[in-house]
């Protein structure tokens, strides 16, 4: 098995690419060991010196390091972690968890289903390139709340994507949005 890794836009954060399925609906973020208790990939990675985040998209884990951890000493231990993992099948997630997919509710208004109809279609993919996550939080009274994940949280280019990216993208698309802020998870 052969794990490809790439660069994020938050130098703290490592993008890997098993070349498998990790996640088959939705992502998962993990921000520390004890969050991590239904996944026996994320436990293992968090028994890692410095691994400070994981996160699962779709066919990749995000990794994220403390400031005085070294890539060059962590990335052979995640490497071989997700080697073992997925060479022995054992599930990433070992329950059913709620699904981090934006659910249009019927009690949504219209100004919010248009909101998630764009974070899926738009935002999300992109920002999944770079090994993160947006997931809607909440509107209220023109301001819309995100939540980052993954790489995208803690990144130096996460305050310039919402405002200048996302930001500018819903209020062309939905003229009700004023303002775009993050939320911490």
């Amino acid at each position: 098995m052969f794990v490809q890794t790439e660069p994020t836009p938050n130098p703290a954060t490592l993008k890997f690419l098993p070349g498998k399925e990790v996640m088959t609906d939705g992502t998962m973020f993990y921000q520390n060991q004890e969050s991590a208790s239904n996944s026996p990939l994320a436990m293992n990675l968090f028994n890692i010196k410095g691994v400070e985040g994981v996160f699962f998209g779709s066919d990749f884990i995000t990794i994220t390091k403390g400031n005085d951890n070294d890539w060059t000493l962590m990335k052979p231990a995640i490497l071989g972690c997700i080697i073992e993992h997925f060479t022995m099948n054992k599930p990433v997630i070992s329950e059913n968890t709620a699904s981090t997919q934006h659910v249009i509710d019927e009690k949504d208004s219209d100004v919010v289903k248009k909101i998630k109809e764009l974070l899926d279609s738009k935002v999300r993919p992109a920002v999944a390139m770079d090994g993160g996550d947006i997931i809607f939080d909440k509107y209220n009274e023109g301001i819309v709340f995100l939540q980052m994940q993954g790489a995208c949280q803690g990144c130096p280019s996460s305050t310039a994507t919402l405002k200048m990216g996302i930001e500018n993208m819903l209020k062309h698309y939905i003229p009700e949005v004023r303002e775009v802020r993050p939320v911490e998870a």
